[in-house]
């Protein structure tokens, strides 16, 4: 099953794309967000050239537990998402999802503006991953 991942951020969206057999995300690529309609109508159409079964969107997610702010305008690009599209489109925790993959941008020595670039799809890589992985577990 092939599964589209999502980092919404206020000014990109990075995205990330599973293999067919649902098993390794990768990162895809970044969606400057200059509107929320046409970011939601390049999600949708990334979803149909993958032919994607599902969307899985990174909440962040306080480390309390509550969400705050950013996670509640990522509730809501969501919800926009969902009354778009008939695909499920779920949420998953994505704490330390940016933190990770900018550590890994950073071994991996690329340059700050590389890196920059980069960053937003990796990080939707690590929030599909870890959605996956604990999917594979949790049968």
């Amino acid at each position: 099953m092939r599964t589209l991942g999502l980092d919404i951020g206020e000014r990109r969206i990075g995205v990330a794309l599973s293999d067919s057999e649902g098993i390794l995300a990768t990162a895809l690529t970044v969606i400057e967000r200059k509107s929320d309609d046409t970011a939601l109508k390049n999600i949708i159409e990334l979803a149909e050239e993958h032919e994607v079964e599902r969307i899985v969107v990174g909440l962040p997610v306080s480390l309390d537990g509550r969400l705050g702010p950013q996670a509640q305008r990522v509730q809501s690009f969501t919800d926009a998402l969902n009354e778009r599209t008939e695909l499920p489109v779920l949420t998953w925790d994505e704490r330390f999802s940016t933190s990770d993959a900018d550590r890994v941008l950073r071994e991996a020595g690329l340059k700050r503006d590389k890196k920059k670039k980069h960053l937003d799809s990796v990080a939707a890589a690590f929030i599909l991953q870890g959605y996956i992985d604990w999917e594979k577990g949790s049968r």
